[in-house]
């Protein structure tokens, strides 16, 4: 087994369609309002940023994201590469009057103070994930109503 690799999937659902959702989630220099561990996205230009983030543990994680796909039908994908090397994806599906929004992520630790940690740290790593995914709900639910 690889310790560094992981894979994560989160559901969100949220009481708003797909249309609303969509336009908050495809705006990343935007998650810093309502996303309070994604401490700063900084633009390279239009398909690409640098994002920094710091969850409950004491270190920040940057890494550049480019833009794979940007399908207004509801799918969101970037590629990852610095301290986190993969992917992340964003599928939007109407539930009702509401949207289900799954994020699947799939990337390699690289930050080599981390991979160091990989084995006996990954229960607190995947929780210290889980944790910062339900903020982001949280967050972005307090963002709607704001909006």
């Amino acid at each position: 087994m690889d310790w560094t690799h992981y894979r994560f999937r989160a559901r969100w659902d949220l009481p708003v369609p797909p249309a609303v959702v969509y336009p908050l989630l495809e705006r990343a220099e935007d998650y810093p309002r309502w996303w309070p561990q994604v401490r700063g996205v900084d633009p390279i230009d239009d398909t690409s940023g640098v994002i920094s983030i710091r969850a409950s543990l004491p270190y920040v994680l940057t890494f550049t994201a480019r833009e794979v796909r940007r399908d207004p039908v509801g799918v969101l994908e970037i590629a990852m590469t610095g301290d986190l090397e993969g992917w992340a994806r964003w599928t939007l599906t109407a539930d009702g009057s509401g949207t289900l929004a799954r994020y699947d992520q799939e990337v390699d630790l690289n930050r080599p103070s981390l991979r160091r940690f990989a084995a006996v740290g990954r229960p607190v790593f995947r929780f210290n994930h889980a944790l910062m995914m339900r903020a982001g709900r949280r967050g972005l639910l307090a963002y709607l109503g704001a909006v």
